[in-house]
């Protein structure tokens, strides 16, 4: 497995659409494996293929509160209810974060890395990591969700976490959650 690069705005990768999977063959493992290792490297929650370069249908999804990574193969919302205000940024953004709305839940069907059909119901931040990574693979970006008042707003580590960040080689970045109650 490899780290790969993260791609980030405003390159034109992740404005495309990313093209169905036709056969999960070694290269499609061999993407998704080194997408679990990108995104655990980035400590994020999740990455779609157009982030790393590749535009193929495929996402992975790291929930804190799970050891191991969801692998999805042309995911797809099929049913979408209530919305909700969550606070969002994105590996292809570093150091931003806004205020956008999402689903409350959703319905989402496709594949698995072993050809597996899906269909589940999903709430809370996993809903929120799908309805986010899919529009990736759709071209759409998290900040095409502000309404035309709202701002995007610069993350900045506390002054007295900078220098041992900078020495670490971090650089800020917001992982998806749902806002407090």
């Amino acid at each position: 497995m490899a780290v790969l690069p993260i791609i980030e705005y405003p390159h034109t990768v992740l404005r495309r659409r990313a093209k169905r999977v036709r056969l999960i063959d070694r290269r499609v493992q061999r993407l998704a494996d080194d997408m679990v290792e990108t995104l655990r490297s980035a400590r994020g929650v999740g990455l779609a293929a157009n982030q790393v370069g590749a535009l193929q249908r495929v996402i992975v999804i790291q929930l804190p509160d799970e050891a191991g990574a969801r692998v999805y193969v042309n995911p797809k919302i099929v049913h979408r209810e209530g919305y909700r205000e969550v606070e969002e940024g994105c590996l292809s953004i570093p150091g931003y974060m806004a205020r956008i709305t999402r689903s409350l839940w959703i319905r989402a069907k496709g594949l698995d890395r072993r050809s597996g059909t899906f269909h589940f119901r999903a709430d809370g931040l996993l809903a929120q990591a799908l309805e986010h990574e899919i529009d990736h693979l759709n071209g759409i970006l998290y900040i095409d969700h502000l309404k035309s008042h709202q701002k995007l707003v610069e993350l900045e580590p506390e002054p007295d976490l900078r220098q041992a960040a900078a020495v670490a080689g971090w650089r800020p970045h917001v992982l998806a959650h749902d806002p407090p109650d």
